[in-house]
């Protein structure tokens, strides 16, 4: 078992990237480009989509959740399974079905069907992106190294987020909305092809399913989504959000009562006797909460309020997309030399001042006010997601990998399905769009602000030692 000791062995001097690892590294981003691409498409082709196949506000946020929650339930379940079955063969069936169910997206029919599609997408994803980081893990074995790595895997994910609108808008304008899910195929089949070249094989770690936590986990989120996208048209005190908040508390009590029980829990509590683990993956769901909810908001404002059309709106968003790439790139390198704490501290003051400049939209204001927020929004969470996603790697055991990745994947889904849920509902359901918008920027600013003070308390500042977080783990 390699412990922290073994990860410092090399006294402070990085080896150089070998082939196969960078190949690796190539077929490894190919897939989560995809993933991120995907995501970043959907959101300017909302409103072109809504008339199409005549849905509301509240049917396109269940149209984007659908996916983020599908994606959030079984990220936890997917990470353990390639821990168990191979991360190189868990990954490469993800990246199969979710290039599978891009095309099932693109030819339906109906907003039923859709949000069934994108349910299948949101499997594919949750197969491939928890077991893309236990790959990286294993391709990196050296720390320096590594977070190199996790910064060059985030801005990867930088570059599809900034290509996303405008390549979505310039494909809606031109082919319809249909073809921001085709295009997903050509991708996916470059990286099956990387794939199954030059993936590692990481160590397995035989152990069960444990079908009750997973039940009680979707049960939990679902009841969630369900309260807060109908929260706008019902109201809160509507009988369905008030059915849905409690199903959310009683399943997430027993989910948590389960995992103290059973035997090979799919969410090892012990993970979280690390406070480095517990603070940066509640520090991933806020920074989706706020980033996710923002750019959900954004994309509506710019085409609904302001008649922008979708490629212009992609273009408009670009500023704070493009920022991404950046924000990870430099996230990476001052990871290798000062750990995850600095990039992830600075990431979430300046994201959370963008996010709160955003307030200033309005109806008729000039999109130049909006273009210093929006780059600051798109750095600051560019900063964080690279280094949040090392600090929870590097907290957890070497041999489950997956799980951690799983882990905080579905915390950063969950935020980012709360987001969309939460501030779509502001905005959805008021008289005034702009003075909907004033309140939900505002609230992401918020989540982004609280994920700083996690930060200066808790992260590196770890309770306990490896070497118990692994006896308990056991």
């Amino acid at each position: 078992m390699r412990t922290h000791a073994d990860e410092e062995s090399t006294g402070g001097v990085n080896p150089p990237l070998g082939r196969s690892s960078s190949w690796s590294l190539v077929a490894i981003c190919v897939g989560y480009f995809m993933v991120i691409l995907d995501t970043m498409i959907v959101n300017v082709a909302l409103p072109t989509l809504s008339r199409s196949l005549h849905t509301t506000t509240t049917g396109l946020q269940w149209i984007v959740d659908a996916y983020s929650l599908t994606f959030a339930v079984l990220l936890l379940s997917a990470g353990a399974l390639g821990d168990r079955r191979g991360a190189e063969v868990v990954f490469q069936n993800g990246m199969a079905i979710f290039a599978l169910a891009s095309l099932a997206c693109g030819l339906a029919p109906s907003a039923d069907l859709l949000i069934t599609a994108r349910c299948v997408q949101g499997l594919g994803a949750a197969l491939a992106v928890p077991s893309s980081l236990s790959l990286l893990q294993c391709a990196y074995p050296d720390r320096a190294a590594r977070r190199r790595a996790f910064g060059i895997w985030g801005a990867v994910a930088g570059v599809a987020a900034g290509a996303g609108p405008v390549v979505g808008g310039a494909l809606v304008t031109s082919l319809g909305w249909r073809s921001v899910f085709f295009v997903n195929a050509p991708v996916g089949v470059v990286g099956l092809f990387l794939a199954a070249r030059f993936l590692p094989s990481p160590p397995r770690r035989p152990h069960g399913t444990d079908w009750a936590g997973q039940t009680t986990l979707a049960v939990c989120l679902a009841g969630l989504t369900v309260a807060l996208i109908e929260a706008g048209p019902a109201g809160w005190t509507s009988p369905v959000v008030a059915t849905g908040l409690a199903v959310c508390a009683v399943a997430g009590a027993g989910f948590l009562v389960i995992e103290q029980r059973v035997s090979d829990p799919m969410l090892p509590m012990g993970l979280f006797s690390s406070s480095t683990f517990s603070s940066a993956t509640a520090v991933g769901l806020l920074i989706n909460l706020g980033f996710y909810g923002e750019l959900f908001v954004m994309s509506l404002y710019l085409q609904q309020l302001r008649g922008f059309t979708p490629l212009r709106a992609g273009v408009a968003l670009t500023p704070e997309l493009a920022m991404a790439v950046v924000g990870s790139t430099v996230s990476g390198k001052v990871m290798a030399h000062s750990g995850p704490r600095r990039p992830m501290l600075v990431g979430l003051v300046v994201g959370g001042a963008g996010l709160a400049g955003l307030a200033a939209a309005g109806d008729h204001s000039s999109y130049w006010v909006l273009v210093v927020p929006l780059m600051a929004s798109g750095l600051g969470m560019s900063l964080v997601m690279p280094a949040a996603t090392a600090a929870v790697m590097e907290a957890a055991p070497f041999e489950r990998g997956g799980l951690a990745s799983g882990t905080l994947n579905a915390a950063r889904q969950v935020g980012g399905a709360v987001g969309v849920a939460l501030l779509g509902t502001f905005v959805a359901h008021r008289a005034s769009f702009v003075g909907g918008l004033r309140i939900a920027m505002p609230v992401a600013s918020g989540a982004f602000v609280f994920a700083a003070v996690l930060t200066v308390i808790f992260i590196d500042r770890p309770i306990g030692s490896r070497q118990r977080q692994r006896h308990v783990l056991r």
